[in-house]
């Protein structure tokens, strides 16, 4: 491991400033994706700014009548929220499938957003990899990619997005607020990760050296009946192959509101927006779930190794959303 300086920050604007005056430092919470990428070469930071302890580890409820989470919330704290619990399921089942306890028990929010890809060309140093090293290319496409991406991939970068909270926060229509040398701003989810392109090495619409302050979840009564599922290669503690976070809203047999996201099929939590606007007024049955699924699943682009995806995704959508209808009417 090479050398490099480590600095506790005492309040958001110095830790901002730490990073404004050194590109090449990195924020550390957790600690549970960077230091393993440091162990490996991918990340060479020169100086670590520690924010563990500032004071952005409380879940609270918004003005708005929504939540705001701290950055430094720990995955297990945020599951074991009763707020999240009663009002956000899904976000609890995600964050509780999403790692072992230890893990959780170390991992923030902030931390978990920004997390880099599993891929195994990503993280060994010997390979080819544009997002590692831009122009290098991309083993995966022709390497192994059973567990890559079959939506709003690139010839240049076929690896998927690994946290399974964002996917539930993308379903959440979640905010990322963040501070930078500029002042506080923020971002939708849905717009915090860029699509692949030509410049996978390119992963957020974040500024440089921006710090995430906190989470905002709008108000969703719809989240109040919500699902995660994820289907992984082992029962206990890996990442997903598949993955849906599902909020359903049926009345008298007929879907008022839908959220739907999908994990490890694309760079980035996937939100299902065509699948939605088929379910939406539609009737809440297997035949309309299943439709809503191959509506979204049109645009699957599988590489030779990965086309199960496809016929899991739309299987585990139907799923899903039919126990969520089942629930609505009893």
């Amino acid at each position: 491991m090479r050398e490099f300086a480590y600095q506790k920050a005492s309040d958001v604007p110095g830790a901002v400033a730490l990073l404004d005056a050194d590109p090449d430092a990195r924020f550390l919470a957790g600690g549970t994706n960077l230091v393993d990428l440091m162990k490996s070469g991918v990340e060479r930071p020169t100086r670590l700014v520690d924010v563990r302890e500032l004071p952005l580890d409380r879940v609270e409820t918004a003005p708005d009548g929504g939540l705001r989470i701290g950055a430094t919330v720990t995955n297990s704290d945020l599951a074991a929220h009763p707020e999240v619990r009663r009002r956000y399921p899904v976000l609890a089942q995600a964050v509780l499938a999403g790692a072992s306890g230890q893990l959780r028990n170390m991992a923030t929010v902030g931390g978990n957003l920004l997390q880099r890809t599993r891929c195994a060309y990503f993280t060994d140093v010997t390979r080819p990899c544009n997002k590692r090293a831009p122009g290098s290319g991309c083993a995966a496409v022709r390497g192994e990619h059973h567990n890559h991406a079959v939506l709003g991939a690139s010839e240049h970068c076929v690896a998927v997005h690994p946290s399974d909270m964002a996917v539930a926060l993308a379903a959440l229509d979640a905010v990322v607020h963040f501070e930078t040398a500029d002042g506080p701003d923020a971002l939708p989810l849905g717009w915090l990760y860029l699509p692949v392109g030509e410049t996978p090495h390119r992963e957020t619409a974040l500024p440089p050296g921006a710090l995430i302050t906190h989470v905002g979840l709008p108000p969703a009564p719809v989240a109040a009946r919500s699902r995660y599922r994820k289907v992984r290669e082992r029962a206990s503690y890996a990442f997903a192959i598949g993955s849906v976070a599902a909020a359903l809203d049926v009345r008298d047999g007929v879907v008022h509101d839908v959220r739907l996201a999908f994990g490890a099929v694309a760079s980035r939590p996937w939100r299902a927006r065509a699948a939605e606007r088929v379910l939406t007024g539609a009737r809440a049955d297997a035949e309309t779930f299943a439709a809503a699924a191959d509506a979204e699943l049109a645009a699957a682009r599988p590489l030779a190794h990965n086309e199960y995806k496809v016929a899991l995704m739309r299987n585990l959508t139907t799923a899903v959303l039919s126990e969520l209808a089942e629930e609505a009417g009893r």
